[in-house]
C-alpha cells in the first residue's frame, strides 16, 4: 500500500516538474485537466486503504495525514500560483528553528522583537533575491534619511533600489 500512495503521489509531482516554466494560469488549466482526475483517484484510494492498515502503522499514520490535510491539498487545483507543498517556506524557516537555542540572548521582549523583524527582513530579501548583506548594508545607510511611510515602503527588498548602492565586497563576511 505505501508504495502505490508513493507511487500516485510521486505522479503529481511529475506533472510540477514538466510544468515548472508554465505561467499560473497555463499551469492552473493543466492541473484541472490532468492533475484533477489524479487527485480524485488518489482521494479514492485512500478511502479504500485507510481500513486495511493499523492506524499506528507507518502507513496507517500516512494515510491519516494524507486524509486530513486532504482539504488543503485540493486548493492546489484552484490556484496556479499554488505549490503543490510546502517545502520551500520550510526551507526559508529552518535556520530559525535550528537557530533558536542559539538565540536565547534575546531575554527580553525588545531583544525577541529586534531578532525576529532583523530575521524577517533577512528571509524578505532572500526571497526576493536579494543579497541579504548588501540589502541590509543599503537599508541601514538610507533608514535615518527615511521621514514618512512612502521613504519606509521604499525600502521594502521588491522595492528598493539597489544599483545605485556603491558595494564593496571587501566589507562582505564572506568578501
Amino acid at each position: 500500500l505505501a508504495r502505490q500512495g508513493l507511487n500516485k503521489i510521486n505522479k503529481l509531482y511529475e506533472y510540477e516538474r514538466h510544468w515548472r516554466d508554465a505561467t499560473s494560469g497555463e499551469r492552473y488549466a493543466l492541473r484541472q485537466k490532468e492533475m484533477k482526475p489524479k487527485l480524485e483517484e488518489l482521494e479514492l484510494w485512500c478511502k479504500a486503504s485507510i481500513d486495511r492498515v493499523t492506524p499506528t502503522s507507518l502507513t496507517g499514520r500516512a494515510l491519516g495525514y494524507l486524509e486530513g490535510q486532504w482539504p488543503k491539498l485540493t486548493h492546489v487545483i484552484d490556484d496556479g500560483r499554488l505549490a503543490l507543498d510546502t517545502n520551500a517556506v520550510e526551507r526559508s524557516i529552518r535556520p530559525f528553528v535550528i537557530g533558536r537555542k542559539n538565540w536565547l540572548f534575546a531575554d527580553t521582549p525588545k531583544g525577541a522583537t529586534a531578532s525576529a523583524n532583523l530575521y524577517s527582513l533577512v528571509e524578505s530579501a532572500k526571497a526576493n533575491g536579494i543579497e541579504p548583506w548588501r540589502y541590509l548594508e543599503a537599508v541601514f545607510e538610507r533608514l535615518p534619511a527615511a521621514k514618512t511611510d512612502e521613504d519606509l515602503n521604499a525600502l521594502l527588498p521588491w522595492r528598493i533600489e539597489l544599483a545605485e548602492i556603491q558595494y564593496d565586497t571587501a566589507r562582505t563576511p564572506t568578501g
